[in-house]
């Protein structure tokens, strides 16, 4: 006699499972968003591009009346004639002021009293043309630990002319270099990285300032007789 087998069951979510017309468990759903929520989420967009667009319109004119600082950067207006001029009276000799005819730009001019070092000094800093840096120190308390601080300890290596008289070279090898002068009761460093034709161009400038006012006068020492 034959067994009869019984049909074995469908696994769930077939299409067996399925009623006739149905969609099925796992078919997606589809929001469906209301026509007027649509216009008001669209109106809302509308709404914030138009205040961006008002806003830049705002402050664009005021961004066109200040123009950003340009690339050179700021330079500030020092007069070096006249901060020498007011410094004379406590140095006891009037501080040189080089006329380079614009070439370089000071960007300090002032009188150090000296506090720390006792060597109270004229001091003066120069842009140059190469847009390098050489920095001036003039004073007429000068002596030997003074001058190797002022110079970075750097060897006498030559002396270069200039303005007619015979500058001191002191060379790092680094870089860094100083032209040295001692001229009428003063003395006078130029230092910086500088090349050495704007060093001497510089130092013609200082020396023709000197020239242009009266000499030191340094005062004899008092002695006594025994």
């Amino acid at each position: 006699m034959q067994e009869k087998t019984s049909p074995s069951p469908e696994p769930a979510g077939s299409a067996g499972s399925q009623g006739a017309g149905g969609t099925g468990a796992d078919a997606p759903v589809k929001p469906v968003i209301p026509a007027a929520a649509a216009k008001r989420a669209n109106a809302s967009v509308i709404g914030m591009i138009i205040a961006l667009v008002v806003s830049i319109a705002a402050f664009l004119p005021i961004i066109l009346m200040n123009p950003l600082p340009k690339s050179d950067g700021y330079r500030p207006d020092i007069d070096v004639a006249a901060v020498s001029r007011n410094a004379a009276d406590v140095a006891g000799f009037t501080p040189a002021a080089p006329d380079t005819g614009g070439a370089f730009r000071p960007n300090y001019a002032r009188w150090e009293a000296g506090t720390g070092s006792g060597v109270p000094t004229w001091e003066v800093g120069f842009l140059t043309p190469k847009d390098s840096f050489i920095a001036l120190v003039q004073t007429t308390k000068a002596n030997p630990t003074w001058l190797l601080q002022q110079t970075r300890n750097a060897p006498v290596t030559g002396s270069r002319n200039a303005g007619g008289q015979e500058w001191e070279l002191r060379d790092t090898g680094k870089g860094e270099k100083s032209l040295v002068l001692d001229y009428r009761g003063t003395t006078v460093i130029l230092s910086g990285a500088a090349e050495l034709d704007e060093f001497a161009t510089l130092a013609d400038a200082v020396v023709k300032s000197i020239d242009s006012n009266p000499a030191v006068t340094v005062s004899p020492a008092v002695t006594t007789a025994p």
